[in-house]
C-alpha cells in the first residue's frame, strides 16, 4: 500500500546536510520547508542545492517551500535569556531603544508600533503561549506589564496579542527580499505568513507575477482574521495552511480541533490543497517516540483528507529528524487503511473537465485499476483529480516540465514522473506506461484509467482504460 498524504519537513541545523536529507528521503520526506524567520539566505541557498543534488538521484522530486516571517512581532535578540517570575514587574521597549527608566526587568521588542496597539488589561502572550504577560500601563517610551507565568524567554521568539488588529503590511520588506532571494533559485511554494485576508495574498500574486513567476501561494492562517475570511482567501490562494502554533494562541485553544476542521471543509470546498502544522510530533524534538496524543492528532488530520502534515522543530533542531519522518509516515499509513470523513467530496464539479475528472476516479475505483495516468502540462487536469478524492488509487502524474512535477507532489496521492509529449498521442501514452512498468513495477496485465489534457488541441474530452502492457481495453 502507498502512502497518499505527503510530508513537509522543516530544515534546520539538525538536518542541512546532504546524508540527513538524504535519510529523510528515504524515511518519507516529499516536501522541504525553508522557515525564513530562522535561516539566513546562505543557510537556505546551501539547503537547495542540496535538494537540487537530492532531486538527480530521486524517483520522485522534492520541491521546496519557503516561509516568509510575515508581519509578525518577536523579541529581539538577546545575548542571555531573560528569566521572568510571576507576579513581577517587564517593561516591553522597541529594540535598540534609548529607554533609561527604572525596571528590574525589560525585553526589547522588534516593533516599534506595538506600544499604540495595546491597552491596560490586555493580554501580551510571548513564545507560543508558554509566558502571559497583562499590560498594566504604559509610559511615554515603554509598556509596563505584570508576568502572570514564571517562565525564560530568549532571542526572536513570537509575541501574540489575543483579539487586537496590529497595523502591520502584509508583506514587510525581508518579506520581499526573501521572496526575490527564492525565485531566483527557483523554489516552487511561497507559504504567506498571518494571512488576514484575500487582499494580503493578492499582494503577494502581485510581487510574483511582476516577476513572471507560477510559484504557488500557500495561505497560513494563523489569526482570527484569518479564519473569519477564510472562503475568500482559499478562493484566492493556491493552498492553505492551518498553522495551529499562532492560531492556537489568537483563538480559544479549546475550539482549535473544531476550527481546524472548519478550515480543512473550506479548503476542499475550493479545491485547494490543504497542510495541517505544528506540534505534530513535538515530544520527539527529545524523544524518539510519540506521545499517544500526538499519534492520535495526526490521525485525524489523515481522517480529514488533507494533502500534507508538516513537521517543525522535529526536523529542523530536533534529536531525532529521520525517525520523526519514519514515525509520521508509519502513522499516516496506517490511518488510510481506514474511512476518511469524505471532506473531499463536498467539491461541487464546476466544470466539464471537473465532471470527467471526477468519472476517472469512480471509473478507477469501481475496477480496481492499479492507478489512474494523467498526462499534464501545467497539472491542472491532476489537480482536478485530487480535488475529487482521497482515493485509494494512485495518480501518476505525467508532465515535461519539471517545476509542475515538483509542485504536484504535494498533491495527496500524487506520484510526478517526467516524459516527453509527442505529436502522436498514442506515442505519448505508451512512453507513460513504459514508465510505469519500469519505474513504479506495475504488470503488463495491470489496468489504469488514462486522462489527459494534452492529447487532444481542445479540452479534455475522453477518458481511456488501458493495460499497462499497453493494449487498450475500451
Amino acid at each position: 500500500m502507498r502512502r497518499r498524504t505527503k510530508i513537509i519537513c522543516t530544515i534546520g541545523p539538525a538536518s542541512n546536510d546532504f546524508d540527513t536529507l538524504n535519510a529523510m528521503y528515504e524515511a518519507g520526506m516529499n516536501v522541504a520547508r525553508i522557515n525564513m524567520s530562522h535561516a539566513t539566505h546562505e543557510d537556505a541557498a546551501r539547503t537547495i542545492g542540496w535538494i537540487k543534488t537530492l532531486n538527480r538521484k530521486t524517483k520522485y522530486p522534492v520541491p521546496v517551500l519557503i516561509d516568509t516571517q510575515g508581519p509578525e512581532i518577536r523579541t529581539a535578540k538577546r545575548d542571555h535569556p531573560l528569566v521572568l517570575r510571576k507576579g513581577t514587574e517587564v517593561v516591553l521597549i522597541p529594540e535598540l531603544s534609548d529607554y533609561h527608566g527604572p525596571v528590574t526587568s525589560r525585553l526589547e521588542v522588534q516593533f516599534e508600533g506595538l506600544k499604540g496597539a495595546v491597552s491596560a488589561g490586555d493580554t501580551i502572550v510571548l513564545d507560543n503561549g508558554l509566558i502571559n504577560l497583562k499590560v498594566s500601563n504604559q509610559d511615554p517610551a515603554a509598556i509596563r506589564c505584570v508576568v502572570l507565568d514564571d517562565g525564560v524567554i530568549g532571542s526572536r521568539k513570537h509575541i501574540n496579542i489575543p483579539g487586537v488588529h496590529i497595523n502591520l503590511p502584509s508583506i514587510t520588506s525581508k518579506d520581499r527580499d526573501d521572496v526575490k532571494f527564492g525565485l531566483e533559485l527557483d523554489v516552487d511554494f511561497i507559504a504567506q505568513s498571518f494571512v488576514r485576508s484575500r487582499d494580503d495574498v493578492a499582494k503577494m500574486r502581485e510581487l510574483l507575477n511582476h516577476r513572471n513567476h507560477g510559484v504557488h501561494v500557500v495561505a497560513k492562517i494563523e489569526n482570527r482574521e484569518g479564519a473569519t475570511n477564510i472562503e475568500s482567501i482559499a478562493e484566492t490562494a493556491d493552498g492553505l495552511m492551518v498553522a495551529r502554533g499562532d492560531l492556537g494562541i489568537e483563538t480559544d485553544i479549546a475550539t482549535l480541533p473544531n476550527l481546524q476542521r472548519q478550515l480543512v471543509r473550506s479548503s476542499f470546498k475550493s479545491g485547494r490543497r490543504c497542510i495541517v502544522a505544528t506540534h505534530l510530533l513535538e515530544s520527539m524534538v527529545e524523544h524518539p517516540i510519540p506521545t499517544r496524543a500526538e499519534v492520535t492528532d495526526v490521525a485525524n488530520a489523515i481522517y480529514e483528507g488533507v494533502d500534507a502534515v508538516m513537521l517543525s522543530a522535529e526536523t529542523s533542531i530536533g534529536e531525532h529528524p529521520v525517525k520523526a519522518v519514519e514515525q509520521l509516515a508509519e502513522i499516516a499509513l496506517a490511518s488510510e487503511r481506514f474511512p476518511d470523513l469524505g471532506f473531499a467530496r463536498e467539491l461541487a464539479a464546476q466544470s466539464d473537465k471537473q465532471n470527467i475528472a471526477r468519472s476517472a476516479l469512480e471509473l478507477a475505483a469501481r475496477i480496481s485499476a492499479s492507478g489512474i495516468v494523467v498526462i499534464t502540462r501545467r497539472g491542472i487536469t491532476a489537480d482536478l483529480v485530487t480535488n475529487c478524492g482521497p482515493t485509494d488509487v494512485p495518480i501518476f502524474a505525467f508532465s515535461n516540465l519539471s517545476q509542475v512535477r515538483r509542485r504536484l507532489m504535494l498533491n495527496r496521492g500524487v506520484y510526478a514522473h517526467r516524459t516527453a509529449f509527442s505529436n502522436n498521442p498514442e506515442k505519448t501514452i505508451q512512453t507513460a506506461l513504459s514508465v510505469l512498468r519500469q519505474r513504479e513495477g506495475l504488470g503488463s496485465e495491470e489496468r489504469v484509467v488514462v486522462i489527459s489534457d494534452v492529447l487532444a488541441a481542445g479540452p479534455v474530452d475522453a477518458i481511456q482504460l488501458r493495460s499497462v502492457g499497453g493494449v487498450s481495453t475500451e
